[in-house]
């Protein structure tokens, strides 16, 4: 029997009429601009809010990829609605939006899970999550043919980051896109939330996902998705040297007007 993950945030995050949903999409990729072009895209790091709040910044990190052929999307997103120990690998056959049905590459979900305990297939996470979900509809409008691994920490520990990034690293190749979902600070007033998510910008653009940690850890900037950034960078540079560079950072007051209370967003490329 196949197993399928239906739609959570459609109508809340993002539109849940097919038309409505491309409409919008390629309105946020029109108002876009590139500075240069990228090669080699490995990884990404995108917002996962609502379409209105953080897609114009989610736009920035897809259209770099227009035009490419990536085979397999692995998606790492923090959990927001579940606790679990671990990193949770979805254990279905595909995620399902208005725009139709994403499959799961089974392939790729047994070789991160083989052998551990850690990182596991399951159910846990996925089932409520937006993390994963919204960025489906960016991809189904941009990529031909895909399928996706849908990833969920539910502990962002440095044992799970770790093991997570060392088993992606030995799964991906030159046609594998890692995208790492995350949000920066929350609910501070943008002053304050510039500081924080500066933090979080330099350390990826100097590449150095271990500092991002220890940022982190040591409460010096915060990042919902702090776990899946880190173990998307780690696992590109065990696989290879890359760099990387911040592509567009806003916060939720660009629409809302209300300054006082924010909620940071970033997106970025890492590439060769």
């Amino acid at each position: 029997m196949t197993q399928l993950r239906h739609p959570s945030a459609a109508g809340y995050f993002y539109p849940g009429d097919k038309n409505k949903l491309r409409e919008q999409i390629d309105w946020l990729l029109r108002i876009d601009y590139k500075d240069k072009v990228l090669n080699n895209i490995a990884g990404l790091v995108v917002p996962h809010a609502g379409y209105i709040y953080s897609g114009r910044t989610a736009a920035f990190a897809y259209n770099t990829i227009k035009n490419k052929n990536y085979k397999t999307v692995i998606i790492i997103s923090p959990s927001h609605k579940e606790y679990f120990p671990g990193v949770s690998v979805y254990e279905g056959d595909g995620y399902i939006t208005p725009m139709g049905v994403v499959n799961v590459n089974k392939d790729i979900v047994n070789q991160l899970t083989e052998g551990s305990i850690n990182v596991f297939k399951g159910s846990e996470g996925h089932r409520q999550e937006h993390g994963v979900e919204v960025h489906l509809p960016f991809l189904q409008f941009i990529l031909q043919d895909f399928n996706i691994v849908p990833i969920v920490m539910g502990d962002q520990s440095k044992i799970y980051i770790d093991e997570l990034a060392e088993r992606i690293s030995n799964s991906i190749d030159e046609h594998t896109l890692v995208i790492a979902s995350s949000d920066l600070s929350h609910f501070y007033s943008r002053h304050i939330a510039q500081e924080l998510d500066s933090i979080v910008e330099k350390r990826i653009n100097d590449y150095d996902y271990e500092g991002l940690y220890r940022d982190l850890e040591h409460k010096r900037c915060e990042a919902c998705g702090g776990g899946p950034i880190i173990a998307m960078m780690k696992s590109i540079d065990l696989k290879n040297k890359y760099k990387s560079i911040v592509l567009n950072r806003s916060d939720s007051g660009d629409m809302t007007k209300n300054i006082d209370e924010v909620v940071g967003y970033l997106s970025a490329a890492v590439y060769s």
